[in-house]
């Protein structure tokens, strides 16, 4: 873009004017909204802020090359930038602040995020996928420093692959590849691992990316001398720079108060992106950040008087002003008005957003007001409820918390009363949590007809006398299958292309699909969750193979934080249908025990985590998760590839349910669960104990997130009156969540006769080899034993003590 008017001849001098002041304006107006934020938390109205004063320009600059189509993936210092796209105004800022739960309101999150974290709405309230071409995407941000960045590669590569595989309907979602993915982070947070782990990757792909450094010297209050090595991060990444031989990088550094500097570099860098699939990183250096890193604190604390003169004298919106004055763009009278202008509308949209907050709540208020001094005047407690009634009356600006607070302790003085009185505020009070749960619990997991646990039971369809082949085999043909039915589907992980994974569950598919479609990665877990995380956003159906379940700990920060939240913070706006493949159960050695169920199943909510005990249940649970858009690990038996399994006719159609545990073996005399691996000891020691008088009754857990929806379990105990977990976890992991479950939201415990139980791993690792194994788990013997104890203690006569 040409900034000097004289020689402009692309736009007239009028024209050029109105841009500049506009992005003028649209600086000091997100620099308001700054300062009055801040003084909002202060004041108490708001419980925390983080703000992007200082950071102005850059955006203004990076909104100008985002096009239609393309997507963010940033974090909380980018409101200016969302500002600039449309997303944005200033009341819907301070609804983000105050928390407001009216998404039409706060669009951003419903008030389930901190102010600072955006997005836009990729899904219809039916489900369906908007137009991702249309409109001007943001991925939802999280707060975890770096964690936006293994999202961004898979935005990214999602481009690469609309570009380059034929047969895909890509109508919402991509105009042939020419998306660039835009990332932006802190200086100090480059420090992370995530972002040099994203940043090779990149280079590796070569995916449209368009990387934003804001460097403002420091990380919170530590210079950037404690964070990065020479104090600069583009100085230690040049080795990355692309260049005749070598492909790679290209690297910009930019300061962040040049405004016409920082418009060609992100033209250039959008243009490099765009058109050559080339990732861009752009250094943007000299920022300042005027309010400190939030408002847990003042940077005067931390920053000398030096270097506090040299931030007001080079604030990129200070600098701007100069630079319009200084080129005659606009008088001092004409910025002075703008200026007013701004500070008048952020007010405006404060004082609106504010009153908007509270209507609902004194509307509330009023209701339980009246409901309370029913029920005082007809109580013999009344000078109880009455203080009540006046300590709620006094709130000025009530909280759905104050509300409902109020109204439950005066319901404990109508204790033993029976009134029409008690009866209304019973029900107001009932109505009033559920109705305001909701708006905070909701869509943890898809809530609309197509979602996984909706997906009806197929069974495997066999000849007379089926074939009997190797476990991973059935995965393999059942993979082709689906590879064939979903042009959209593709799958990617160490190993996974070139040979058809480690144990030839994929053997043969990438000379049959093609590289994009059945590809390797290198070793690293974090951005081979991260590009599967991007790629579902983009309408893709990926599947990421970690090779073994140990190895996900590597990644268990990105599917904690991002993938399990990603339908609940956005309130269902934004969805990744990403299925981790992996395999665990019954390995051997210290990192290869492969059964962290319980660190999985808590870390995880909002993803589906399925164990299935065979290659055909397993190949069944990816057929129910391609007929809906949610996301799940699928636990593969490392230990049963081999296994002989009859091979079904209907591979690709037949479907494992979500949430339904399988009755193996019918018993009378106790209940065992378990799952994988394990299931199938269990399934031994049964005929063992039928040897002597123990008739068990094996069931299949299947899926440990969702666990037992349809409540079999306690079905069963109401029968065998006894229960046993069997589990490879640690003691008090995934047998304490099974047995929570069934006591608690199945009442089971009406049903035993004696306590219930569990056999799990011992509490350390498990040992390597064969014996480590048998002395770290739960083995045959073991199980056995255990089952007989349980009987031995109800009927010592008929099972004599053991040992």
């Amino acid at each position: 873009m040409k900034t000097d008017p004289n020689t402009s001849t692309d736009i007239s001098f009028d024209d050029f004017q109105a841009q500049i002041l506009g992005d003028y304006r649209l600086a000091v107006l997100s620099r308001e909204c700054s300062i009055l934020g801040r003084r909002e938390v202060l004041t108490g109205k708001a419980k925390f802020g983080i703000f992007g004063d200082g950071k102005e320009l850059p955006q203004l600059a990076m909104a100008k090359a985002f096009q239609k189509g393309d997507f963010r993936s940033g974090y909380y210092r980018d409101q200016t930038f969302m500002m600039a796209l449309g997303h944005l105004n200033p009341k819907a800022f301070f609804h983000g602040l105050y928390a407001t739960t009216d998404i039409s309101k706060e669009p951003m999150s419903a008030g389930r995020q901190m102010g600072g974290h955006f997005m836009t709405h990729s899904i219809n309230e039916d489900g369906t996928w908007k137009n991702l071409t249309k409109q001007k995407n943001s991925s939802a941000d999280i707060s975890c420093t770096a964690g936006q960045m293994p999202r961004l590669l898979g935005l990214a590569q999602a481009s690469q692959f609309y570009r380059n595989v034929e047969g895909i309907d890509q109508d919402k979602f991509s105009n042939k590849g020419n998306e660039v993915a835009w990332g932006t982070i802190g200086n100090a947070s480059t420090s992370e691992g995530h972002f040099f782990e994203t940043f090779n990757a990149a280079g590796v792909m070569q995916v449209p990316m368009v990387i934003s450094i804001w460097d403002d010297a420091y990380g919170i209050s530590v210079p950037a001398k404690f964070h990065t090595t020479k104090s600069d991060i583009s100085e230690i990444l040049k080795g990355f720079q692309r260049d005749e031989e070598n492909k790679g990088f290209e690297i910009l550094k930019v300061p962040g108060w040049d405004y016409t500097a920082l418009i060609h570099a992100y033209e250039n860098a959008s243009d490099i992106a765009r058109e050559e699939h080339v990732p861009v990183m752009i250094h943007v250096t000299e920022l300042t950040q005027p309010q400190g890193h939030s408002t847990s604190g003042s940077h005067e604390r931390y920053k000398d008087a030096e270097r506090l003169e040299w931030e007001r004298e080079n604030d990129c919106n200070k600098r701007f002003r100069e630079w319009i004055l200084d080129k005659n763009i606009a008088t001092e009278e004409q910025l002075n008005e703008i200026e007013k202008s701004c500070k008048q509308e952020v007010r405006n949209a404060k004082q609106e957003a504010w009153s908007e907050f509270l209507i609902p709540h004194r509307e509330n208020k009023k209701a339980l007001v009246q409901l309370l001094n029913n029920a005082a005047s007809k109580s013999p407690n009344r000078v109880f409820i009455t203080k009540i009634l006046n300590d709620l009356i006094a709130l000025k600006e009530p909280l759905k918390k104050d509300l409902a607070s109020h109204a439950r302790k005066a319901l404990r003085y109508l204790i033993g009363e029976s009134t029409n009185a008690k009866l209304e505020l019973q029900n107001w009070i009932n109505q009033f949590v559920n109705q305001s749960q909701i708006k905070f619990s909701s869509e943890l997991f898809s809530e609309l007809p197509n979602k996984a646990t909706n997906i009806k039971e197929v069974k495997a369809i066999y000849d007379s006398e089926p074939e009997k082949i190797d476990g991973r085999m059935v995965l393999r043909d059942n993979f082709d299958a689906l590879f064939s039915k979903y042009p959209e589907a593709l799958v990617f992980g160490e190993d996974t292309g070139n040979i058809g994974d480690v144990n030839q569950g994929l053997e043969g598919l990438q000379k049959k699909y093609g590289k994009y479609r059945i590809a390797d990665t290198g070793i690293r877990e974090t951005t081979i969750i991260g590009q599967g995380i991007g790629l579902a956003m983009r309408g893709l159906r990926p599947i990421a193979e970690i090779q073994y379940l140990d190895y996900i700990l590597y990644a268990i920060q990105t599917l904690s934080d991002d993938l399990a939240t990603l339908r609940y913070r956005t309130v269902g706006k934004q969805i990744a249908p990403l299925i981790i493949r992996t395999r665990g159960h019954r390995l051997e050695g210290i990192w290869h025990s492969g059964s962290q169920m319980g660190g999985l199943i808590h870390l995880l909510r909002g993803i589906y985590i399925l164990t299935p005990r065979n290659m055909t249940q397993a190949a069944g649970f990816y057929n129910t998760l391609m007929k809906s858009n949610e996301p799940a690990i699928v636990i593969e038996s490392l230990n049963g590839y081999r296994l002989k399994e009859p091979k079904p006719n209907n591979l690709g159609e037949f479907c494992t349910p979500i949430g339904v545990v399988e009755t193996m073996k019918e018993g009378t005399d106790i209940t065992i669960l378990s799952y994988g691996s394990t299931l199938r000891i269990v399934q031994k020691v049964a005929k063992d104990l039928q040897e002597v008088g123990i008739d068990s009754e094996v069931i299949d857990a299947q899926s440990l997130l969702p666990f037992d929806l349809n409540h079999d379990v306690v079905k069963s105990l109401q029968k065998t009156n006894r229960l046993l977990v069997v589990d490879e976890d640690v003691p008090g992991g995934c047998s304490a969540y099974l047995v929570q479950h069934i006591m608690e939201n199945q009442k089971g415990y009406q049903y035993l006769d004696s306590a219930p139980q569990t056999l799990t791993a011992k509490a350390h690792r498990p040992a390597y080899a064969t014996d480590g194994d048998y002395f770290s788990k739960p083995n045959e013997e073991d199980i056995f034993e255990k089952v007989y104890e349980i009987m031995n203690e109800s009927d010592p006569n008929n099972y004599p003590k053991l040992r």
